[in-house]
């Protein structure tokens, strides 16, 4: 990150849905559910050849790795509340969806976001089945919402690098 401070303009709907998601993603990581294929690729094997140095390294870091994604979720969740509450997509009308939510990017909050977005897309491509090998359904209205969140990450990228 070149630039110590910048800022990112959504869309008030954009902001409701994106907190939406956010909130999906921390009950996601807060459930813990070590059979749901979406915690396990947050937390992917350290020693692919050996299972029980995995199972191990995984014991040793997991509760500290999700606890700090729920941390980073928090942050972003906060910084896209409007008048310090969350917004609500079925709250807005027509003109306020449009009006603009503009987060400040403080480097500490940036990280936050660049992680949360980057966690949030393996969730949902762990949902929509999309490997290195296969892009999955991409038929699934879902796949928008995945397309759109690296869309932002990018565009995060961009600001940060800017």
């Amino acid at each position: 990150m070149t630039a110590a401070r910048a800022t990112l303009e959504l869309t008030l709907l954009e902001a409701a849905h994106l907190s939406d998601l956010v909130g999906q993603f921390e009950e996601v990581v807060a459930g813990r559910d070590s059979g749901d294929p979406a915690l396990r690729r947050l937390l992917p094997d350290a020693y692919r050849d050996d299972d029980a140095a995995a199972a191990e390294f995984r014991r040793l870091t997991q509760d500290d790795l999700l606890e700090r994604r729920l941390t980073d979720a928090g942050v972003v969740r906060a910084s896209l509340r409007r008048n310090g509450r969350d917004l609500d997509p079925a709250e807005l009308d027509r003109a306020q969806a449009e009006d603009a939510l503009v987060v400040e990017l403080t480097a500490e909050v940036a990280g936050a976001w660049l992680r949360t977005l980057a966690a949030l897309r393996l969730v949902l491509a762990e949902r929509l089945g999309v490997t290195e090998e296969d892009q999955g359904e991409e038929d699934d209205p879902r796949f928008g919402v995945y397309e759109w969140v690296g869309y932002r990450l990018d565009m995060l990228v961009r600001v940060l690098d800017g």
